[in-house]
């Protein structure tokens, strides 16, 4: 059976689906973009700061769920412009520095609420 997660250290679902849910020692994020979790604002201008907030949402999902970004087995990567892959190369790596996850990186035409980079991911439980 599906366990849904949920906190207020990610920003709310703003549709019908679940920031996460845990099934078997899984947990499969909601592609996450950089909304603010206590605003619901957009958060960041530059692809850097863009993406340190959907990371920081990443994180909170994760924590809520008893895990944390070392226990990501794979992360997808959408960014609105695939020449801001090294700045949010950058950013990325100081999340994921030791034994980084597998990762697939692709360009999309548009993303929710126009922003630059939209990261899902999926984690073995602790």
């Amino acid at each position: 059976m599906n366990e849904i997660i949920s906190t207020a250290k990610a920003p709310k679902a703003i549709g019908p689906y679940s920031q996460a849910v845990k099934r078997n020692g899984m947990l499969f994020l909601s592609g996450q973009i950089p909304l603010h979790p206590e605003t619901g604002e957009l958060s960041g201008h530059t692809i850097e700061e863009q993406t340190e907030r959907v990371l920081e949402n990443i994180k909170g999902v994760l924590q809520a769920a008893g895990a944390s970004l070392a226990d990501v087995v794979k992360t997808t990567v959408y960014l609105h412009d695939l020449a801001a892959f090294p700045k949010m190369n950058d950013v990325y790596s100081t999340y994921f520095s030791v034994n980084p996850p597998a990762r697939s990186t692709v360009e999309v035409a548009r993303l929710p609420r126009d922003v630059s980079v939209e990261i899902e991911a999926i984690a073995i439980l602790p």
